[in-house]
């Protein structure tokens, strides 16, 4: 299937200009004014439209079994509603349980994702040690195209990592050439909070935030940059939801050392008094962690995006139905943790920062989808708009508003964070491997033709060393 997308801007990271794009055989064949149409072509009118990169969401948990219970969106429904939304590819989450041997889960992942609707890859999480976890980690790298590795510093008793598995598991990715990830919480200190609070007789959603104060993300935040710095590792914290956690990040930046951050579309936008409605249904919806914070955290993450401080935005997108988060509806610490949003990410993000002056075209590409595509090395194939690239786009009108809301949303779940907001600017066309997968409200998706998509290692720790030893060589004297 050939498709010339016609009459549209071009935007990408860096430039903005008046072009066709021509795509066949899933890849951007040729990009240029007043393009022929080859005979049998689809034509796509871009015209008073921006033609974007399609957008990556870095930090997805499809069909996650969690807390007792699974998420509802699984990779078709997610990865569709993706589509929807104008993202084109997801980085999920591979979770092991702890002692489970890592290779066995992320096998399992790899069979639940076979029915995606759009191209997807995988971090692979560290929830404990031994020596099968490093051989693991080798094998994931070397012959799975995995090089992320995620550390939940919460959930103790569960899948928290120590500082001992922080230090063994970034050792060996820098041995790798593999960056970490962090989710960036002092899990003894939510612990321990979530007890008292419960004691004091405060179980309902409103406990969730208290036992999650911004301090224990700044502290956990703060902790893994200093071993990821001594280690020499690139290090990636997600969903940063506070000031203290960008604090951190923007500190070690400015010294020089490689972090990256990453900011929720909820967070950026969604503040703490919605665990204070009286509807449980309601506050409940929005339990996830961290959670959402006072409204003068907000104005710091757009600070840190539009700084570059936080690099990319992502959705955390894990679904509990209100039958399913019934399951605290007298301990708050039950409530399995999760909202969505995959759908509804670049819109919002759109009309509260592009159209708000808050972030120009470029940089809104630059924060859903090129910068997560060159920090986990997918770039020039994703992110990019250029001959040769994937030929997935999304054709952006600026001019389309609608009001979000459950009712209409293709996500498989009953309450939708953003419900109610109006926005202006949405995807009126999305294609993924070069095919027209939705156009004007409809969506035209086939089960399993998303492709895992392999991402290399990055020069590693021991090969930079060798060069500058090499480098650095003593010449002989000659006499």
């Amino acid at each position: 299937m050939a498709v010339l997308v016609r009459g549209g801007t071009v935007v990408t990271a860096e430039h903005t200009w008046r072009a066709d794009v021509f795509c066949a055989d899933g890849k951007i064949k040729a990009i240029g004014t007043d393009l022929e149409s080859p005979a049998g072509a689809e034509i796509v009118d871009a015209g008073g439209q921006y033609v974007m990169p399609g957008g990556i969401d870095p930090h997805t948990h499809m069909q996650l079994p969690f807390m007792g219970t699974v998420a509802s969106d699984d990779f078709e429904s997610g990865t569709a509603a993706g589509l929807a939304g104008g993202t084109t590819m997801i980085i999920d989450f591979v979770i092991p349980n702890p002692q489970q041997r890592v290779m066995d889960a992320y096998n399992q992942w790899r069979d639940w994702a076979k029915k995606s609707v759009a191209d997807y890859s995988f971090h692979v999480a560290i929830t404990w040690w031994d020596e099968t976890v490093a051989a693991d980690m080798e094998t994931l790298v070397k012959e799975e195209g995995v090089n992320s590795f995620k550390h939940f510093m919460a959930y103790k008793g569960a899948i928290m990592a120590d500082d001992e598995i922080l230090v063994n598991s970034f050792s060996k990715a820098i041995e790798l050439g593999a960056i970490v990830t962090c989710h960036a919480e002092n899990g003894e200190l939510v612990f321990r909070l979530q007890q008292k609070i419960y004691d004091m007789g405060i179980t309902g959603p409103e406990g969730h935030p208290l036992s999650r104060p911004p301090e224990v993300e700044g502290e956990a935040a703060n902790r893994a940059i200093r071993i990821a710095e001594v280690l020499g590792v690139p290090i990636y914290l997600v969903h940063n939801s506070c000031r203290q956690s960008l604090e951190a990040i923007t500190r070690a930046r400015n010294e020089g050392q490689r972090v990256y951050g990453e900011v929720l579309a909820g967070h950026l936008l969604v503040d703490d008094s919605v665990y204070r409605n009286k509807d449980f249904e309601v506050a409940a919806a929005h339990v996830m962690s961290p959670p959402f914070r006072p409204k003068e955290h907000q104005a710091a993450l757009w600070h840190g995006l539009q700084s570059g401080n936080l690099q990319t935005t992502a959705t955390d997108h894990c679904c509990f139905c209100a039958d399913q988060k019934a399951a605290g509806k007298n301990d708050f610490r039950l409530i399995p943790n999760g909202t969505a949003g995959i759908e509804n990410r670049m819109e919002v993000l759109w009309h509260h920062g592009v159209s708000t002056g808050r972030l120009t075209m470029n940089e809104f590409v630059a924060v859903t989808s090129t910068n997560a595509a060159k920090i986990f090395n997918v770039f020039p194939r994703k992110g990019n708009i250029a001959v040769g690239s994937d030929a997935d786009m999304v054709v952006w009108d600026p001019e389309a508003a609608k009001t979000i809301s459950a009712k209409t949303h293709f996500q498989k779940i009953d309450y939708n964070i953003f419900e109610g907001m109006t926005v202006k600017g949405r995807a009126s066309h999305t294609l993924s491997q070069g095919k027209v997968v939705y156009a004007n409200g409809k969506l035209n998706v086939e089960k399993g033709a998303g492709r895992y998509v392999d991402r290399p290692p990055y020069a590693t720790y021991y090969d930079a060393i060798k060069k500058r030893s090499e480098h650095k060589k003593p010449t002989a004297v000659k006499r």
